[in-house]
């Protein structure tokens, strides 16, 4: 794969105090995070977490909680009939079709008529809490028949829950309302591509879906409308200019490449894969993309295993019409640091957290607005990752999952100054 082009770094300036402390490892003496005494997430001091719900609990509709609870986002919700306000956690379940043990149903319970495939135990499930007190209030089966559930995110329609697999059948992105109360008909988007989807974001202004593919040589795609249709439109990948099939691993820290869009015709991959036939085109490649983010007009995406240690990347791209600059922000290259960004999500005022999925002991990391990292939590309870990390919209609260355990979390605490300016 072709070296990258250089671009003069005068421009960076947004980006060097973030990319001077993970290339230079001149970071602040970490503060140490506080022992849990019950030995599931030690926070920063001033935090607590609260358990939301467990796997395998009852939910009012009469399934349970899936295991291998992933990507998640949370939305408002409509108040109560006695007028209570209400946040909408939206979470996948990552399950594989030999996995239907570990699905919503209980022991002789069939599937819901509604299943996209009987024989697949992935979805979405939906949380109802107290805006207030987070509460649960209700939850119910959203989405189920899919597999592999990994990622997602938002859009004007509700939740997106990406299918983590190609298959007969699947490897679509699936809309899902927030609002849904009961389980209901799958609706595969499938103009945005069938391949190994980790997540998807789309602009609100203009209905451009970005996502991610998880595969250790994949693209970053965009799909445009055509007209009013949301779904009718075109599936692109991102390349960089003057650099057919550049690799994006090799980029510095503060570098910023100018980019283009290339068309993939078969979306449906009908007998070339959709990433093979971005690369014929000259796509970029990423080493693993996971999670990804829009905020501020910009594109916030991680490569899980790319750069020169294999740690990870974090990208900014600023979309430009039909072209845009990118930029590179972060390199894992220590455990102290960061490693194996999975999951990121922008908090409202413009701060950073990355949940990590790397060999044992993952953490949160968190960035400030001025582009100061530090550690926030850290799973104790396995060496399983952290997962579906979100803020509830006013960015008072934080949301996580513990995949392994199948255990949802509230943290509450100072959210809001550790993750901006003032932080």
């Amino acid at each position: 794969m072709p070296r990258l082009p250089r671009r003069s770094l005068v421009a960076c300036v947004g980006a060097l105090p973030l990319a001077w402390v993970f290339s230079r490892h001149l970071r602040a003496e970490a503060t140490p995070l506080v022992p849990d005494p019950d030995g599931i997430l030690d926070l920063l001091e001033g935090f607590s977490y609260t358990i939301l719900q467990r796997r395998f609990a009852d939910m009012d509709d009469g399934y349970r909680v899936p295991d291998k609870c992933d990507g998640m986002a949370c939305f408002d919700g409509t108040p109560t009939a006695d007028g209570r306000a209400t946040l909408v956690l939206m979470r996948n379940h990552e399950l594989e079709g030999n996995q239907i043990a570990l699905g919503p149903c209980k022991d002789g319970q069939a599937p819901p008529a509604e299943a996209y495939n009987r024989n697949a135990p992935g979805g979405v499930t939906r949380l109802v809490l107290d805006r207030e007190t987070l509460e649960p209030l209700s939850s119910n089966l959203v989405l189920t028949g899919t597999l592999r559930n990994c990622s997602g995110g938002l859009s004007p329609w509700g939740w997106l829950s990406c299918e983590e697999i190609v298959i007969d059948g699947h490897g679509y992105v699936f809309v899902c309302r927030t609002d849904a109360a009961t389980v209901q008909p799958a609706k595969p988007i499938r103009g945005y591509g069938r391949f190994r989807h980790e997540a998807a974001h789309v602009d609100p202004s203009t209905h451009i879906a970005y996502l991610t593919e998880d595969e250790p040589v994949s693209a970053l795609y965009r799909f445009v409308p055509r007209g009013a249709d949301p779904f009718d439109g075109t599936l692109q990948a991102m390349a960089v200019k003057r650099a057919p099939r550049a690799s994006l691993t090799n980029m510095e820290i503060g570098q910023r490449l100018d980019v283009a869009w290339v068309p993939v015709d078969d979306p449906e991959g009908t007998s070339v894969r959709v990433g093979d036939q971005a690369r014929a085109l000259g796509a970029a490649v990423v080493v693993r993309g996971e999670g990804l983010w829009l905020h501020d007009d910009a594109v916030y995406f991680c490569a899980t295993e790319g750069g020169p240690f294999g740690a990870g990347q974090i990208f900014k791209l600023h979309p430009e019409g039909d072209e845009g600059v990118l930029e590179l922000v972060a390199i894992g290259s220590s455990p102290d640091l960061l490693r194996c960004p999975d999951n990121i999500a922008v908090h409202p005022d413009g701060g950073i957290v990355v949940a990590e999925d790397g060999p044992g002991g993952d953490c949160l990391r968190g960035i400030d607005v001025d582009g100061r990292p530090f550690d926030f939590a850290r799973n104790v309870k396995s060496d399983g990752e952290l997962a579906g990390v979100c803020f509830d919209p006013s960015g008072s609260v934080m949301f996580v999952n513990l995949y392994e355990e199948g255990l949802t979390l509230a943290i509450r605490g100072p959210v809001r100054s550790l993750f901006s300016a003032k932080g």
